[in-house]
């Protein structure tokens, strides 16, 4: 990659997504037919940076692969995106994190169907913590608890602020709450942090663990936000959507550009709230993230 200062440093998932559209998800028993096969690259930390590269944003990433095919698959596309991938690590005789998506373009919903890496988790004395202090913003995905404790720990020591993508209420994954600046969920993380679908009270009680700002991605209903004691509601941007797969990773983009830049957090949450929307535009997380030059004439 360009040899310049690290601005953000993402730890997390990284598998190989194969995507297709169906008419409608089948029934037990059934064959089913799917179209427009894409094969890409995936994961939410992994997929934001590539946003972020895209955008002309200096990153490095770590994360764990299998000595398989897949593996060497998946660093290639990081490869290409001029993403340093030095803190990947290949866990000798494992495979790699691997999903099967499939998209129903007519109700913008999608189904996926994963598998963790094989190999051992990322550990904490595996981590670059020189690299991870020098980053402008350091964001995971939470997938690697212990790892992801220890490095966002190593960031608030070092005044780094610390965006949190959490898509599954995992076990340990509440540890990381408090060394996060930011911590935006999904809606089922919601649902499952406080039992009911009041998106708002979960941001409530993810603020009470010390995040300065905490969320909750709605899909098609936008989001709900709480910034340091205030309540932001917003809608979607409206569109078509053909597959929302990245779409919660493209919002967390957006938010961890406005950080490095320096914006308020309503303009770094509509970035990503605008990214999301035309992430859904295409099949697959990477293909619909607008250019540099579409985000400077929405937001400059």
């Amino acid at each position: 990659m360009t040899k310049r200062s690290l601005e953000v440093y993402g730890l997390g998932q990284c598998p190989l997504d194969y995507l297709g559209k169906i008419e409608a998800y089948p029934s037990p028993d059934t064959k089913c037919e799917f179209s427009n096969l894409v094969i890409e690259g995936g994961g939410p930390a992994a997929t934001a940076l590539v946003a972020l590269a895209r955008w002309d944003l200096s990153c490095a990433f770590a994360g764990v692969l299998g000595d398989d095919l897949f593996g060497s698959m998946i660093r290639t596309f990081l490869d290409e995106e001029d993403i340093d991938t030095g803190g990947i690590l290949v866990r000798d005789g494992s495979e790699s994190q691997f999903a099967f998506i499939v998209a129903e373009p007519g109700v913008g919903r999608r189904t996926i169907f994963w598998r963790r890496p094989t190999g051992p988790p990322l550990k904490p004395e595996e981590l670059d913590f020189n690299i991870i202090s020098q980053a402008r913003v350091v964001l995971t995905d939470g997938l690697f608890v212990e790892a992801s404790i220890a490095a966002c720990k190593a960031a608030k020591d070092a005044g780094v602020p610390v965006v949190v993508d959490a898509g599954t209420l995992r076990q340990g994954i509440l540890d990381i709450v408090p060394f996060s600046d930011y911590f935006v969920v999904s809606e089922n993380f919601a649902k499952s942090l406080i039992g009911n679908d009041k998106p708002v009270d979960a941001c409530y009680k993810l603020a009470e663990l010390g995040p300065r700002v905490t969320g909750v991605t709605l899909g098609a209903r936008g989001y709900v936000a709480l910034v340091e004691g205030q309540v932001i509601e917003r809608p979607a941007y409206p569109v078509e959507a053909v597959d929302t797969t990245g779409c919660g990773d493209a919002f967390h983009a957006g938010l961890c550009y406005g950080v490095v830049k320096g914006w308020d957090v309503k303009k770094s949450l509509d970035l990503g709230a605008w990214a999301a929307a035309m992430v859904s535009l295409k099949l697959g997380g990477r293909a619909g993230i607008p250019s540099l030059k579409e985000v400077e004439e929405k937001f400059f």
